[in-house]
Parts: structure tokens; sequence; C-alpha cells
């Protein structure tokens, strides 16, 4: 089969950077395939960042994509259309996740409808945003509705879907494993000198600070924590909320002393060391579609503690693989933390991860697109 993907790449960072890029060195192993990544992402005024760029020692770059696409520039917009007419592909693939792309897909898509006989397939990392109104639910209804097949995350996303544009082929399968980052096994210690941390226990909450992520109920069940169990939460990632806001309630909560944060995009050679640091990672999220990070923690063998919603409700075997817990619920989080470290074997719960990864092959991602070839 001809496949081309459309999507970022190198040397743009975050999850659907690392998750394009896996695909295309996936579907590559099987099929024609070729893959136009972005040269301009976003203009820096909307993006929330200090960067969108990625400057990890360790990167995930293909040589063989193409960067192309200006997000700024409709003639990079036609030139990558006009790539994949002549290309012929039997499938075109492209990311769905923002409605910031609508008038850069929808162009692209025109020219394929209309001069190509490429079957469009979109994989929804949001069928709707996280912060979304009427006017992003439109937007996001007019381009997927141009879609011939699609892949969603979790069934909450594919009813979200169905309720958007109708029942159409839709695909389920589970957000592909992030192990690719566990280059080397670290032992503990070693982990937790290289981030600066002693020997305490150590909570991970890992990624873009935002407010569907739900750090501040983690942080609201900090005091029930250690009233059990003597830890050290980790917050490392950047920043997209007010910082202030949070400084402001480890402060209420008198928490200080057990709370570190590393306010900065962390470079992919350092994720081990977090990971490898830690003891149990926590996404108390508000709103979830599907999760990379989750697919990060098992990566390394790492049990969650996550919100019983979305895609995190299939993912997360409760007290085997993970803990459920309700959304918004500080004591709910709290119990789980004491119950893993009071009453579960670190060892036992990363065999069971071990076991369960199998779910989450990029094999089964690429089995997925080929079914709708058959």
């Amino acid at each position: 089969m001809k496949i081309d993907l459309i999507g970022p790449s190198y040397p743009f960072r975050g999850g659907l950077s690392h998750y394009t890029t896996l695909l295309f060195k996936n579907l590559k192993k099987k099929h024609k395939t070729n893959f136009y990544s972005f040269k301009r992402q976003y203009p820096k005024f909307l993006f929330p960042g200090k960067t969108d760029k990625d400057y990890s020692n360790f990167t995930l770059k293909d040589d063989d994509a193409k960067p192309i696409l200006d997000s700024l520039n409709p003639l990079t917009w036609i030139r990558v259309a006009i790539k994949i007419i002549v290309d012929k592909p039997d499938l075109t693939i492209i990311p769905w996740w923002v409605i910031f792309w609508t008038s850069q897909f929808l162009t692209i898509i025109l020219f394929l409808k209309i001069f190509s006989k490429t079957k469009i397939l979109f994989i929804c990392h949001n069928v709707a945003e996280h912060e979304a109104n009427f006017i992003k639910v439109f937007l996001s209804k007019i381009v997927l509705s141009k879609g011939d097949y699609f892949i969603v995350h979790s069934a909450e996303e594919k009813q979200n879907l169905i309720n958007l544009i109708g029942e159409r082929p839709i695909a389920e399968t589970f957000h592909p494993s992030y192990d690719v980052f566990n280059t080397k096994e670290i032992p503990k210690y070693i982990a937790k000198e290289k981030i600066g941390i002693s020997d305490e226990k150590i909570i991970l909450f890992f990624g873009f600070v935002r407010e569907y992520k739900g750090l501040k109920y983690l942080l609201e069940a900090m005091p029930a924590i250690l009233k059990a169990v003597k830890v050290k939460l980790l917050i490392a990632g950047e920043f997209w909320d007010d910082k202030q806001d949070y400084i402001d309630l480890i402060d209420n909560l008198n928490i200080n002393d057990n709370v570190k944060i590393k306010d900065e995009y962390i470079p992919n050679e350092e994720i081990p060391s977090y990971f490898y640091a830690s003891d149990i990672v926590v996404l108390p999220y508000t709103s979830v579609t599907g999760s990379g990070l989750v697919q990060l923690a098992y990566g390394f063998n790492k049990p969650v503690v996550v919100s019983n919603i979305g895609a995190l409700s299939q993912i997360v075997i409760d007290k085997k693989t993970g803990f459920l817990v309700q959304p918004e619920d500080p004591q709910g989080i709290a119990d789980s933390i004491i119950d893993y470290y009071q009453n579960y074997d670190e060892d036992e719960i990363a065999e069971n991860i071990k076991k369960e990864n199998y779910r989450f092959s990029w094999d089964l991602l690429v089995n997925k697109i080929e079914s709708f070839a058959q």
C-alpha cells in the first residue's frame, strides 16, 4: 500500500510530534510511505510555552521526513497537496487535534478530493479540543466531515465523533507505547542524584501544566498523603497556566518542603531519570481523550494514578497496572497513593504492566490502518 502522512516531526517537540514520527517509522517498515512534516508549526504568539522547538540531544528525527508545510504560508499547503497528488497514494493520513489547522488541512483536502483518488484517514487525537466551544466544535465538524476513515483512541471519542459527523468507518485502538524513550535502565538512586533529590519516595507529575491536567487536585491531596507516607511530589514540565496560582496553593497547604518544581520542557535524554527516580506517576485529568503520558509511564513500567474518564479507564487496570480515581477528587488520589505504598510491591506491578504492554504496540495501530484498505 502507498501511504502519505502529514504531521509534525523534529525539530518540533511534544507528544504529537513523537507520535507522527514513530507512526512513520513503523508504517514504512511495511509500506511505501511519504511523510510531509512541518517547517513552521505555530506563530509564536499562539504558542503558550517558551518555544515549540525541541532542543534535546536525543531525538526521534527521521531523515526521510520532508519538512515542507508552513502553517502561515498557503503556497506550502498547495505544494503538499500537489506532491500527494503526484504520489498517488492509496491513503493519506492526517492527524486532528486543534482547530488552528482548519484552513491548512481543508485546503489540502480540497485539492485531493478534486485531483486525486486517495482516501483520507484522520487520526483524531481530539475530536474537539479540551477547552472546546461552539466555534471550535463547528470547525472540527467541517474538517472531519471530509474524511473517509477515522482512528480514535477511546470508546468515548468514538461516540463523540459519531455525534459530530454521524456513522462513518471508525476504528478504535489504544494510543501506542512510548517505550522508545526507555533507552537504558538507570538504578533509582542514580536517577535521583541526576535530578537532585535525595532518598525520599517520589510521586511524579510530568508534562505541560494546564488546567485540565488537574494538578491542583494532586496538590490538595498532598496533606492527606503526608500524614501516612513521607513523599516528595516532583512536578516536571512547563507551566502553560499561571504558575503563581499553584505556588500560592502550595503555600496555603504548607507543603513547600514536599514539592519540587522543574518548570521547563524536559529534554528527551533526561526523561529516563525522572521516571526511574519515581515510584508512581499521577495524571489527575479533568478531561481527556487519550494520553501519551500514560504510555510514557508504562514505557518505564511505572504504575499510574489516573482519573476514571475517557481512554484512561480502558488503559489502566485498577489495582493491577495502576489506580483509577474519580476526577476532581483529592481524597481519592490520596487514598490510592497511600494504598500503593502500603500494600503493593513495586516489582509485581511492573511485571503486570509488562504483561499488558502488548495492547499498546505500534503494530496494532498499523494493522488498524491496513484494515481500511481491505
